[in-house]
């Protein structure tokens, strides 16, 4: 069992920007999702459990190991898809991945390539693999970066925001592929995108201005919810005044009309029927505090 300790990490840029507040998470083996809007700090917290920049204040322990003080200890073994990635533009998936392997210590050459084969299967890319990963459509490079990712078969995995820009096919090809890889290592799924955590991850938490704002199972989250989430199609122009007198978390516009979506614990009597809570209720409540 792998086990990663986050102890009140803050990181303040020399700008002044108070990008990560106190941030404390325990974290063990499977899919472990960070929901927030852009700018909530995820990315940030993302970096520096991938020892790309350092903390203001507070530890980060991976297996019992001080990896702020010996960032070796979990870059051996930390496979990192990063929202955005480089690839040189002539080289092939099949030769990048070999090259990948080199550097993250895969000495063997035989091992290394029956892995990087291997990989480029699992992700469905085999029969693209003297292709430049240049050319790659959108999930194409997606799933070439869980490829490199999972080279040397590490017990952490970093993804941020790794379904942003693909089309539903690329999409939930990509997430069953997340799903498949999520045992017995420890995966990290930083998404703004509600939907990729209900799917996915058995633990989650919510991040809002450098801050954890909430922290559990998701199932157990949404059922806090019971009985407390309203809906009701409204006139544009009843939507002010509704807003003024409920706690509105969300609003949908269809057919003309706005589905207004309310949370009280008690009945509003006006109007508004029951809807059986959702996780993006419960992060709309949450994020609209």
């Amino acid at each position: 069992m792998n086990t990663l300790t986050i102890e009140n990490l803050s990181k303040t840029y020399p700008n002044g920007t108070e990008a990560l507040q106190s941030i404390s998470l325990e974290l063990t083996d499977g899919m472990f999702g960070l929901l927030g809007a852009n700018g909530a700090g995820k990315s940030s917290l993302m970096r520096t459990l991938a020892t790309l920049q350092e903390p203001t204040l507070g530890t980060i322990t991976f297996n019992k190991n001080d990896i702020l003080k010996n960032p070796d200890a979990i870059r051996h073994t930390l496979g990192y898809l990063p929202q955005e990635f480089g690839v040189y533009p002539k080289i092939s998936a099949q030769e990048m991945l070999n090259y990948l392997g080199i550097l993250k210590g895969l000495e063997n050459k035989k091992e290394r390539k029956e892995q990087v084969n291997a990989l480029l299967e699992q992700t469905n890319l085999y029969q693209q693999r003297k292709k430049s990963v240049a050319t790659f459509s959108g999930g194409m490079r997606q799933r070439f970066g869980i490829a490199q990712a999972l080279l040397g078969n590490p017990k952490l995995i970093i993804v941020d925001e790794p379904t942003a820009g693909l089309d539903p096919t690329e999409r939930n090809r990509f997430l069953n592929l997340l799903s498949e890889i999520g045992e017995n290592r420890i995966v990290i799924l930083s998404t703004h995108f509600v939907e990729d955590i209900r799917e996915l991850c058995t633990n989650m938490a919510i991040m809002g201005q450098g801050k954890i704002i909430t922290k559990g199972n998701p199932n157990e989250l949404i059922s806090t919810l019971k009985d407390c989430i309203w809906t009701k199609m409204v006139e544009k122009n009843e939507v002010l005044h509704l807003k003024n007198r409920f706690q509105v978390i969300s609003t949908k516009l269809i057919g003309g009309k706005t589905q207004l979506t309310i949370f009280s614990k008690t009945v509003p009597n006006e109007g508004f029927e029951p809807k059986m809570a959702t996780l993006e209720d419960f992060y709309f409540t949450k994020s609209n505090l």
